[in-house]
């Protein structure tokens, strides 16, 4: 049968940080997503039971876990949740067979070691130690001896962050087959917004220990209505504009960035007032060392180059377009292709629909 997960939450902490949450969880992938300190792990926390909230109720497929009214606290031991951390936490003197059946009573290999091992794809590993695997074994070690206690509710903080995109999709899918067959709710915290996309069904953003959006993850971060979301999702640029006119004829809106003469053209939106804030991905502007021509872009601005940094594969610009400031990234070979350089001219291609429309 499948499980739902009902929690109302409060809990208060000398360094001013509040959780006050209330969520229905059903069965299936929820990735909790937020910055840093926005509550995540507390509210994990809570719900294994390794915090107690000052208020608040939590129930499990209709079991009481905690109601802090009628003084009900069920002990961690005795909720049946399973918590994976990022850290594995293997015995590194223990095989991996024995490593999984350290979570069962027995402590002792039996049926049900052999049959998880099965399904995480590592039974032949079962007579290696955690020095003789690779990281995205040993984290599938480290998911199986939570998974053979059979939880009724899995916690994942960050489990795969260490993990290259290969093995984190590898271990998802064969969690997803796990998961098929018990139905269980799956809170999944991560800071990565490719995971975010491609693993929940629902996802659930967390700021300063409050919900401050829910739903299907294309829906929320493809179009954020809050700058804390627009910055999570990947909005580098986040521009506070004027609208100052509309084109219903061309669906189109000219919008005038704040303190400078700088306008560009986002979809015709209702909005409130005319103060806006657009949000640009800095992966969604073109670069172009001369003016081009004859393209469908409604936005094509000059700018001066500021400064530019290299991370990796990635290029970082600065542009400055007369007073308005832009991110754009490039990779190293566009960057010599171009000759880009601090203090150089470099144009700006902006489609109209890579401006997305936020709230003031």
């Amino acid at each position: 049968m499948a499980l739902t997960l009902s929690a109302k939450l409060q809990k208060k902490f000398g360094s001013g940080f509040a959780l006050a949450i209330e969520l229905d969880f059903d069965t299936g992938f929820h990735i909790l997503f937020g910055a840093s300190g926005a509550g995540k792990t507390t509210l994990l926390d809570c719900l294994a039971g390794l915090t107690t909230p000052d208020e608040g109720m939590i129930s499990l497929g209709g079991r009481i876990l905690l109601n802090t009214s009628t003084h009900i606290d069920v002990p961690t031991f005795q909720r049946r949740v399973g918590y994976v951390l990022q850290s594995q936490g293997l015995f590194p003197h223990l095989t991996v067979n024995e490593n999984i059946a350290f979570g069962l009573e027995s402590n002792r290999p039996n049926a049900k070691v052999e049959e998880i091992m099965r399904e995480m794809e590592i039974a032949e590993l079962q007579d290696r130690k955690p020095g003789q695997l690779s990281a995205g074994q040993r984290q599938r070690a480290a998911l199986a001896r939570t998974l053979v206690t059979e939880p009724r509710l899995l916690l994942m903080d960050e489990p795969l962050a260490a993990l290259d995109a290969s093995t984190k999709s590898t271990i998802v899918n064969v969690l997803r087959r796990w998961n098929e067959q018990r139905q269980v709710p799956i809170l999944y915290v991560t800071h990565d917004r490719e995971e975010a996309y491609s693993l929940g069904e629902r996802l659930i953003v967390l700021e300063e220990g409050k919900v401050i959006a829910s739903g299907a993850p294309q829906h929320v971060l493809t179009s954020p209505a809050r700058n804390a979301i627009a910055q999570l999702a990947g909005f580098e640029n986040l521009l506070q504009c004027e609208v100052v006119a509309e084109h219903p004829e061309q669906g189109t809106m000219s919008c005038r960035v704040t303190g400078t003469e700088v306008v560009l053209e986002a979809p015709l939106t209702r909005v409130a007032g005319p103060e806006v804030v657009l949000g640009v991905r800095a992966g969604d502007i073109l670069l172009a060392a001369e003016r081009p021509r004859g393209v469908s872009a409604r936005n094509v601005l000059l700018g001066r180059i500021e400064s530019l940094e290299q991370r990796g594969v990635l290029v970082r610009l600065f542009v400055n377009v007369n007073g308005a400031k832009f991110e754009a990234h490039v990779t190293p070979g566009a960057r010599i292709a171009l000759g880009l350089s601090g203090e150089k001219n470099i144009w700006l291609v902006i489609k109209t629909y890579s401006c997305h429309l936020l709230s003031a």
